[in-house]
């Protein structure tokens, strides 16, 4: 279980490019093969993700305990659909950067700085994506929890236009329109294409 120590807000956040940096509290992890941003555990995480030439970019709302060679079930199942559509490696990505195992305890209130670096760590891994990133729209009703995350869907979609993405859900989605959370996916779930400007209206 994580449960965040404070509000994010009474944290000192490292920026995305900080971040990125090697850090002396830096977990051991083979860094061919992972990429982890930060590179240590810590009460939020931008990135969590394998290295490849046509990675599925992920996005949940936000990030657990999972860190590299440690998945848990979500990321396992992340990695088992990436595969099983044809991708090299997987990216899991969040609407919200804040670590917390329960949706419950995210911060009440919404912490710009941390989502406008989440925003920056967004567009890092669609530059290294290719010409069309694919990104599967996995966040459940879990997105209901706080007001604020729809406002970030919207600025991932604005950006995510940017870079020409491509948009997919994996099974049934909710009765309110929501793409299906990995969890509890068949093992073969196929992707299909998901249409991010209807689901924003």
């Amino acid at each position: 279980m994580h449960i965040p120590k404070s509000e994010s807000n009474e944290l000192d956040i490292l920026t995305f490019e900080e971040a990125l940096k090697e850090h002396p509290e830096s977990s051991d992890y083979d860094r061919d093969k992972w990429l982890y941003v930060p590179n240590f555990y810590s009460e939020y995480r931008y990135i969590l993700g394998t290295k490849g030439e046509k990675p599925l970019i992920t996005i949940g709302i936000n990030p657990s305990t999972a860190e590299p060679d440690n998945l848990d079930n979500t990321l396992k199942s992340v990695e088992r659909i990436a595969h099983g559509n044809g991708f090299d490696s997987f990216i899991m990505f969040n609407v919200y950067a804040e670590r917390a195992t329960n949706p419950d305890d995210m911060d009440k209130v919404f912490n710009e700085k941390l989502h406008n670096e989440n925003m920056k760590a967004f567009r890092f891994v669609l530059e290294h994506a290719g010409n069309k990133p694919s990104v599967w729209a996995a966040w459940g009703a879990i997105i209901e929890k706080r007001s604020y995350l729809k406002t970030c869907v919207a600025d991932m979609v604005r950006i995510g236009n940017e870079y020409n993405a491509a948009w997919y859900k994996a099974g049934a989605v909710s009765k309110a329109g929501h793409p299906h959370h990995p969890l509890y996916l068949k093992k073969d779930e196929r992707l299909e294409l998901f249409d991010m400007d209807t689901y924003l209206m």
